[in-house]
């Protein structure tokens, strides 16, 4: 059952984007640590900050996780060896979308 939500969400994701991918800020409900967290992205070079503790997953569009590191400070840089493309970031309820280009 998730992995059908999971696929229907990239397939709408997938059918309404314009051909690129870009980081996107989602609002959540209250202030929290974990909504706090923030991800920069700098070519294939991701900055981690106020995830201490948390484990950022990398998806690639078709839903298969093909990342997890383990953030272990409040500050963290990955450098991330992906090929070209769009991917999905979580770290707890924070999901960004990315572009490795």
């Amino acid at each position: 059952m998730m992995k059908k939500t999971l696929l229907l969400i990239l397939a709408a994701f997938a059918l309404t984007s314009s051909g690129t991918c870009r980081v996107q800020e989602e609002n959540e409900g209250p202030a929290t640590e974990l909504a706090a967290a923030s991800i920069v992205v700098n070519g294939s070079t991701l900055s981690v900050r106020n995830a201490n503790g948390s484990t950022l997953e990398v998806f690639s569009l078709t839903g298969a996780k093909v990342a997890a590191i383990r953030i272990d400070s409040n500050e963290k840089t990955v450098n991330l060896s992906l090929k070209k493309g769009c991917y999905i970031l979580k770290i707890g309820k924070v999901v960004r979308k990315i572009s490795i280009r």
